[in-house]
């Protein structure tokens, strides 16, 4: 193609006309430092199909890729596998262009798309809904839709091209990264990223995960691409990221300790590293990552890799820093499952950060290691020596308490 940034043919008749948000450093509290991709896929058949839309602010750029291939108005089935807004947010002016178009989605897709667009002309539009197993005829292919609720939301869905074997997994299996490429096999750490994007989304739902995985066995689908509704295209082995996302929905972890902490005057930073020191004098991967100076979503996969972490903040208030209270409560919700966290931090004349951590951490499931590590004020050699021999402990809980 001579632009990057043109429709793209990934498989005979079938294009990518997505849009990408180079500047993108936010997704509702996921940092993106990389940007991201929202993915819309074109099917040229008897009957012409978009699958998904791209964000609203971007429908015209979308709808001028379409018009690159094909004329919109000749749309004649519109595929909305989930409802999110950054994949249906140009559903109205794709359907303002084609006002004849069917869109299929689940049941509860139609209903939240017309509490999204009422006043947009939704109950003027002409809907099919679908379950797992329907198919849809589009001459010479033909689409089977799958039903995936909670991932991430109860309405989701996937769309299977049958003869070419291609997924179209919308929220799963994607990256918010920003790329001229389209492709798996043109993108280092694309696992990495495919990583950061799992743990910080998906990782909530791993039993949806695994019986989805189930149902693709039973289902007997083959894949020759995977095509998210972020991120790259997987054509490259695409089987390897459902592998990934069982590894991950597992909670299989591997040996390593990530050391997550703010300071106020540098006396819990003492701390970190003297924990640091402890991991690493025993040959285990260890990671000092400050809140104030790492994405929470980086963090986050470091945390959803390992089976054992530290926290450490100073007291403030009789309470941790808010930048920490701020993370745990983003872990919460994310619901890592068989982990376990070592507390350390120093305090003032009086104390609080270490109980209310443990509070945060046990709610989200953190089994807690004692004794906790404090100290007041600077940390005296007694208490660096004590940080040092926590790391090595720690050491020995990643090695002996991974699931693998």
């Amino acid at each position: 193609m001579n632009n990057t940034e043109d429709s793209l043919e990934i498989a005979n008749g079938i294009y990518w006309v997505g849009v990408i948000d180079w500047n993108l450093r936010d997704f509702h509290g996921y940092e993106t430092p990389k940007g991201a991709t929202y993915n819309a896929y074109l099917i040229i058949d008897e009957k012409i199909t978009l699958i998904d839309t791209v964000k609203s602010q971007f429908a015209e750029e979308m709808i001028d890729r379409i018009k690159s291939i094909v004329d919109p108005a000749t749309i004649d089935y519109v595929v909305s596998n989930h409802v999110e807004m950054d994949h249906s947010g140009s559903l109205p002016a794709v359907m303002e262009i084609a006002p004849n178009a069917t869109i299929f989605a689940t049941k509860r897709g139609k209903a939240g798309l017309c509490e999204y667009y009422t006043e947009n002309g939704c109950e003027s539009w002409d809907f099919e809904t679908v379950e797992t197993g329907t198919e849809l005829d589009l001459g010479t292919r033909t689409l089977m839709f799958i039903e995936t609720p909670m991932l991430h939301w109860p309405d989701s869905m996937q769309t299977y091209l049958k003869e070419d074997r291609i997924l179209f997994s919308n929220d799963a299996f994607g990256q918010h990264i920003s790329t001229s490429k389209r492709f798996d096999d043109e993108v280092d750490d694309v696992m990495d990223d495919a990583a950061i994007y799992y743990a910080n989304i998906l990782m909530p739902f791993g039993s949806r995960v695994l019986k989805y995985a189930d149902q693709v066995t039973e289902l007997g689908l083959e894949f020759n691409m995977i095509a998210p509704g972020h991120g790259i295209i997987w054509r490259k082995d695409p089987g390897r990221i459902i592998d990934a996302y069982v590894r991950w929905a597992s909670a299989e972890t591997v040996p390593k300790v990530p050391v997550i902490y703010d300071t106020m005057w540098g006396s819990t930073e003492r701390m970190a590293r003297a924990i640091l020191e402890g991991v690493r004098s025993a040959d285990i991967p260890v990671k000092l990552l400050d809140l104030h100076k790492n994405d929470w979503s980086m963090i986050t996969k470091e945390v959803m890799e390992a089976p054992v972490i530290a926290i450490g903040s100073p007291t403030m208030n009789n309470n941790m820093l808010p930048s920490v209270a701020g993370y745990l409560s983003y872990l919460k919700g994310l619901r890592p499952k068989n982990k376990k966290v070592a507390i350390f931090g120093s305090f003032g004349w009086g104390g609080g950060a270490a109980k209310s951590m443990e509070t945060e951490l046990k709610a989200a499931g953190f089994e807690i290691i004692e004794p906790k590590v404090q100290a007041k004020f600077r940390p005296d050699k007694d208490s660096l020596e004590a940080c040092r021999e926590l790391g090595i402990r720690l050491a020995e809980e990643a090695t002996s308490n991974q699931v693998i």
